[in-house]
């Protein structure tokens, strides 16, 4: 019989090579890597351009920068520690034993969530432990991406003040004491994900909780100057939308990705999110129409967004026509309490959420939680979720249950983030101011970073031709009707 060496067959093909093992499935491994990286997409350059954008031209460069930062020091920290706190051996009921996630005999293992193994009530076993057919390198990236894409989240109630020395201190000690314990509660086989609660894809662990640490954080580091409260528009709208392009689509590795496979309801996940998206982005740009006589560009992002927070903790559990509704909810609810509760609250208005992410991500993120349980179909749950007969309410039986789990996993979450978002921001506080000096807050980019993020006169400057000119200092006795270098003049 011919061999692999027969046929000069690469090792990366042998299905009996140690580069191949057994367990090992192509095409998940390759669908979980492409989701990881579009869910990375979101977030570099996905946000780095929105946050560019959407912001103050003065405050371009710092927004950008603090989701960079960002994206950057999730990834050491989950490597070295923030992984296995999310994920692996349990040290307490909402929180993993921490463990670094370097070495090659672990990241080659096949993928393993060790203590998602759910047991009935007489302790026999009800659902194995989640054991995806790739190797655990593949598990820690994917995870890694959502990590630090909650932290940038977050960040868009912090643009336009924060000192980003605290925000360097903050990041890591965020991921570590409020992302680990949400995400192992609800996904790593915590207290929360073995009583049922359902999250599909992160509208809790991500959105709920960004939205809330973000509003708690932004009340500690306290408002931005007065003249950017009142004014505050985008630098830029089309880039703006080119952010939201990527964040959309990179929504589908975001929600897609979230079975461990590619499977059925891979697919199903994908679908119900644009479903969600659109239909939310269409009723939030009518709701701006009906009330404000124009469709708002921003507006229609925003709209967007909710649209996707809303439909992630179920996006893989429901029906198309859930996605719908739940969509016309997304796109009018958090609407509602952005455009008129927001301006008749004085906690609302004390606290200086800068892109509104309380709005797009808390409000919808609650939201959509409880949507699941009220429209999760059995059927879709039994594909994903590890309690046998779990439904939404909409479909009887249990589903009152599941109705009363979701509120309290969504106020375990908001507890959580409250309390330790501000006991990290007190503790920051005692190492480096929160806020920015006045003279950097005046000034922004450039009296933080020295960098501006456009090039362009008349910015409030005065033409100098030694700055602005074609010529450099050796060159101003030359005639100034000389085209530049490699210029073709017209004679």
């Amino acid at each position: 019989m011919a061999t692999a060496a027969d046929y000069n067959m690469s090792a990366g093909y042998s299905p009996n090579g140690i580069v191949v093992p057994p367990w090992l499935n192509k095409g998940d491994n390759a669908w979980q890597m492409i989701a990881a990286t579009l869910v990375g997409l979101q977030s570099m350059p996905g946000l780095v351009i929105l946050y560019g954008s959407i912001v103050k031209k003065k405050w371009a460069v710092n927004s950008a920068f603090m989701a960079l930062y960002a994206f950057a020091a999730v990834w050491l920290c989950w490597v070295t520690w923030g992984y296995n706190m999310s994920f692996g051996h349990q040290l307490l009921p909402f929180w993993g034993k921490a463990r670094p996630a370097l070495g090659q005999k672990f990241l080659l293992m096949q993928a393993v969530l060790p203590e998602s193994t759910h047991f009935f009530k007489d302790g026999t076993t009800e659902t194995v432990w989640i054991n995806p057919n790739y190797p655990m390198a593949t598990m820690v990236y994917f995870q890694c991406v959502f990590a630090a894409i909650t932290l940038i989240l977050l960040a868009g109630s912090l643009l336009g003040r924060m000192n980003i020395r605290a925000w360097m201190i903050f990041v890591p000690l965020w991921l570590t004491f409020s992302y680990t314990i949400g995400a192992f509660s609800l996904w790593g086989g915590g207290f929360l994900f073995q009583w049922g609660v359902m999250d599909y894809s992160g509208g809790y662990v991500i959105h709920l909780s960004s939205g809330i640490a973000g509003f708690t954080a932004a009340y500690w580091v306290g408002p931005r100057s007065t003249k950017d409260r009142e004014r505050f528009p985008p630098n830029n709208v089309l880039l703006m939308l080119a952010g939201a392009g990527i964040l959309w689509m990179g929504w589908a590795g975001f929600n897609g990705g979230d079975p461990y496979a590619a499977n059925l309801d891979s697919s199903i996940a994908v679908l119900n999110t644009n479903i969600c998206a659109a239909t939310s982005l269409l009723v939030w740009t009518s709701l701006d129409v009906i009330f404000f006589k124009k469709p708002s560009v921003i507006g229609a992002v925003q709209g967007m967004i909710t649209g996707l927070v809303c439909i992630t903790p179920g996006a893989g559990l429901v029906q198309g026509w859930a996605a719908i509704v739940m969509g016309i909810l997304s796109g009018s609810i958090p609407w509602f309490t952005m455009m008129v509760v927001h301006k008749r609250s004085k906690l609302l208005q004390r606290v200086d959420d800068t892109l509104g992410v309380f709005h797009t991500h808390a409000v919808a993120g609650f939201l959509g939680g409880v949507t699941t349980g009220l429209f999760a179909e059995p059927t879709l749950c039994s594909m994903f979720v590890p309690v046998t007969n779990s439904r939404g309410a909409f479909y009887g039986g249990s589903g009152g249950m599941q109705l009363l789990k979701q509120v309290v996993g969504a106020l375990f979450i908001v507890g959580w983030n409250v309390v330790v978002t501000s006991i990290i921001c007190l503790v920051v506080r005692l190492i480096v101011p929160l806020r920015m000096p006045e003279e950097e807050l005046v000034i922004g980019d450039d009296a933080v970073h020295g960098e501006e993020a456009y090039a362009l006169w008349g910015d409030g400057e005065k033409y100098d031709s030694s700055k602005h000119g074609w010529y450099s200092d050796n060159e101003t006795n030359q005639p100034r009707n000389r085209a530049p270098s490699g210029v073709t003049q017209d004679v």
